[in-house]
């Protein structure tokens, strides 16, 4: 199976009475690893609203990297 691997880094968090929202942006510069990500994806940008009660609203920090995954899914034909 085939998967693709970009690069983030959390620019900012918004935080809401119930949720929080992750803006982040793809690698674009950097050494080593982050060149090769900087020029494989030289833009984009990922927003996710987290849920408070969720243990992901505080897995992410502003300024640290996180690498995200594409993997083909299944679709779910369940209503």
């Amino acid at each position: 199976m085939q998967r693709v691997r970009a690069k983030f880094r959390v620019h900012c968090i918004d935080d809401y009475p119930d949720s929080k929202n992750i803006h982040a942006y793809p690698i674009s510069s950097g050494k080593g690893e982050n060149k090769d990500y900087a020029e494989a994806t030289p833009s984009g940008k990922l927003e996710l609203t987290i849920d408070k009660t969720r243990p992901a609203a505080d897995f992410f920090e502003t300024g640290k990297e996180y690498y995200l995954d594409f993997q083909e899914a299944p679709i779910d034909e369940k209503p």
